[in-house]
């Protein structure tokens, strides 16, 4: 293996993924929250860069083809896991993220069973779509559980509800809300629907996966 910038970025990528969670153990939120967000953003535009570089200047190997998308893996579902469980176990996230656990989990034995005939299963266009999705998505939910965090701080255990109608009155700080709805409501939002788009994406090209492998399924005659 050759130390080439792509492969560096690739297993600094790899790296990430763990670290993304050691930032709710060494640090309380919600700073935790940004430093994760930034964590996960500079480690997501990296997936860009290893990628570009190794095509332009011609360092495209082996190792970095095996651990780019081991990496991206990663880099998701230990991110999804850690959104869920600061989200409250919201069963509208529940849902897309089982989906995108389930397809990733799926797509990799079926490529440890394959074995040599996997590199048939080429990366598609619409699979770089699928972890640009994912990442956007994961990106603004952990913006988030952080302003929900500082929502939670500045409201002093109103509810949301509570807490609007005192900025409308002029009684409490209306830098923490955006309108009537808290910051964070709106960041959510978005984050959901991106992560429904990435996990009907994750779905299909899980799909078109299984159905390229049939022919190596089938039992002999």
């Amino acid at each position: 293996m050759k130390w080439t910038l792509p492969n560096i970025l690739t297993v600094i990528r790899l790296f990430a993924a763990p670290a993304v969670a050691v930032m709710f153990l060494y640090f309380h939120r919600p700073l935790a929250d940004w430093f994760a967000l930034t964590l996960f953003i500079t480690a997501a535009v990296t997936d860009w860069f290893d990628g570009y570089i190794a095509r332009a200047w011609a360092q495209e190997s082996k190792f970095g083809a095996m651990l780019d998308p081991i990496a991206d893996k990663a880099m998701v579902v230990i991110a999804l896991v850690i959104i869920t469980g600061y989200s409250g176990m919201n069963p509208w996230l529940i849902l897309p993220v089982t989906a995108i656990l389930f397809r990733e989990v799926f797509v990799s034995g079926l490529r440890e069973f394959l074995g040599a005939k996997a590199g048939l299963l080429k990366v598609t266009s619409l699979a770089k779509w699928k972890t640009t999705a994912q990442m956007v998505a994961i990106s603004i939910l952990f913006l988030g559980t952080g302003l929900e965090h500082l929502e939670g701080i500045a409201r002093q255990g109103l509810t949301p509800d509570q807490y609007a109608d005192l900025v409308s009155q002029g009684l409490a700080d209306p830098i923490r809300s955006c309108g009537t709805r808290g910051c964070s409501s709106y960041a959510t939002m978005v984050g959901l629907g991106l992560i429904w788009v990435a996990a009907i994406l994750t779905l299909v090209t899980g799909w078109d996966y299984f159905r390229k492998s049939l022919p190596y399924l089938r039992e002999d005659k």
